[in-house]
C-alpha cells in the first residue's frame, strides 16, 4: 500500500472512531452558522475588526521585516506596504462601519468578476458535460455581486454576515455528513 493510501485510510479509521465529535463539532458550526445569520451588522462588525486586526499585526511584522532586508531594491516597497497596512488596520478598526462599507464594496465587485469569469469560461466548456453548473454558478455570483453593489450603502450592514454565516452553516453541513457517513460505514 503506499504512503498516500495508507494516509488516506488512517485518516478515515480516526474519522469512524471519532464520528460523534466530528457530529457534534457540526451541529455546533450549525448553530453559530445560524447566530450568524440571524445578527448580519453584528457579524459584519466583527469580521471588519479582525480584518483590521490581521491588516494591523501584518502590517508591523512587514515594517519589521523591511528594516531586516534593509539596503536591498524591496526595502521601500516592504516599508511602505507595511505602513499602509498599519495605517489602514487602525482606519477600520476605529471606524468599523467604514471599513464593513469598504470590505462590502470589495466582496461586490469580486462576486461581480467571479460571476462573469465563470459565465465566460461555461461557454468556452459548453461542448463538455458540467458546462450549464459553472453557467449558472457564475450567473448566481454574478446576481450576487450586483445585488449588493445596487443595495450599498444598506448591504454593508447583512452582505459580511450572511456570507460568513453562511460559510459557517456549510462548513457545519458538511462535518455532519463526514459524521453520519462515518457512524454508516462503521456498522
Amino acid at each position: 500500500m503506499t504512503d498516500a493510501v495508507q494516509t488516506i485510510e488512517d485518516m478515515k479509521k480516526k474519522i469512524q472512531d471519532n464520528w460523534g465529535w466530528f457530529l457534534l463539532l457540526g451541529i455546533a458550526l450549525v448553530i453559530g452558522g445560524l447566530i450568524l445569520i440571524a445578527a448580519p451588522l453584528a457579524t459584519s462588525v466583527a469580521v471588519t475588526i479582525l480584518i483590521a486586526a490581521v491588516l494591523f499585526v501584518g502590517g508591523l511584522v512587514q515594517i519589521y521585516n523591511a528594516f531586516k532586508t534593509q539596503g536591498t531594491a524591496h526595502f521601500i516597497w516592504n516599508l511602505l506596504t507595511g505602513v499602509i497596512a498599519v495605517i489602514g488596520g487602525l482606519v477600520i478598526y476605529f471606524n468599523p462601519l467604514a471599513g464593513t462599507f469598504a470590505l462590502t464594496l470589495v466582496i461586490a465587485a469580486i462576486f461581480a468578476a467571479q460571476g462573469i469569469s465563470q459565465i465566460l469560461l461555461a461557454f468556452k466548456l459548453k461542448p463538455h458535460e458540467g458546462w450549464l453548473w459553472v453557467l449558472i454558478a457564475g450567473i448566481v455570483s454574478l446576481a450576487a455581486g450586483i445585488m449588493i453593489w445596487l443595495d450599498l450603502p444598506s448591504s454593508a450592514a447583512w452582505a459580511l454576515g450572511l456570507i460568513a454565516g453562511i460559510s459557517v452553516l456549510v462548513n457545519g453541513w458538511s462535518y455532519i455528513a463526514i459524521a453520519l457517513a462515518a457512524r454508516a460505514s462503521k456498522g
